[in-house]
């Protein structure tokens, strides 16, 4: 390996210990309480040198963001690769289990998703436009596993006749992100208030949302949701 070689593996190097020095960070104050200097400091390099790789916090937020969005990616196709769905409903379920699984299994990156799927535009424009482009680009391929689900359901007779399905995708989209933060944000009042479990919430949204929909026959057997 040359110079240049090992100047960029350096570089990747130190770009890598600041994003796993800001998720700790974030993980325990919390984005927006958490300042460049504490991230700087976590990550043991000056704030300068942190600012020669991200221009801000959100792009460092985003970069986290990303990892989160390929870790699911990989979970969903790891499922349909597990069990190869029989039908638009099958795929549908792989889709929100591996959702499922990964809220659990990850939450530290499951908030990064359901935090930059809600936040404003004015913070995302802080991002520079080749993180926001990965961000964009990785969630159009979790938007296209739903719209290609619908549209197999409508074309086989299982999903209503007559579905929107790229309307549809995005309200499922919608409606997962906000279950999901609903789950883990209340989940003291929903247990205290309305006598369910977090988990059991979602899996009845689950089931709603599919009813909603227009699912024909009744949905796999799994655990979860």
């Amino acid at each position: 390996m040359g110079y240049s070689g090992r100047k960029q593996q350096e570089q990747e190097i130190r770009k890598r210990d600041i994003v796993d020095a800001a998720e700790r960070v974030f993980s325990r104050k919390g984005f927006e309480n958490a300042s460049m200097d504490e991230l700087a400091k976590e990550a043991e390099f000056s704030k300068r040198t942190v600012y020669t790789y991200f221009s801000s916090k959100e792009q460092i937020y985003c970069e986290i963001m990303i990892r989160g969005y390929r870790l699911l990616i990989g979970m969903i196709e790891g499922s349909r690769h597990a069990r190869p769905p029989q039908n638009a409903a099958d795929e549908l379920h792989a889709i929100f289990l591996a959702f499922f699984e990964f809220s659990r299994s990850r939450p530290d990156y499951c908030t990064a998703i359901m935090e930059y799927e809600t936040t404003d535009s004015a913070s995302q424009s802080r991002m520079q436009d080749e993180s926001k482009a990965e961000c964009y680009r990785l969630g159009e391929v979790i938007f296209g596993y739903l719209s290609r689900a619908l549209r197999k359901g409508v074309a086989e007779g299982t999903l209503r006749g007559g579905l929107d399905t790229e309307q549809a995708a995005v309200l499922l989209w919608a409606c997962t992100i906000g279950i999901y933060a609903t789950g883990k944000k209340k989940a003291d009042y929903l247990k205290h208030y309305h006598g369910i479990e977090s988990d059991e919430f979602i899996s009845q949204s689950f089931r709603l949302m599919m009813r909603l929909i227009g699912v024909n026959g009744e949905e796999p057997d799994e655990e979860g949701v």
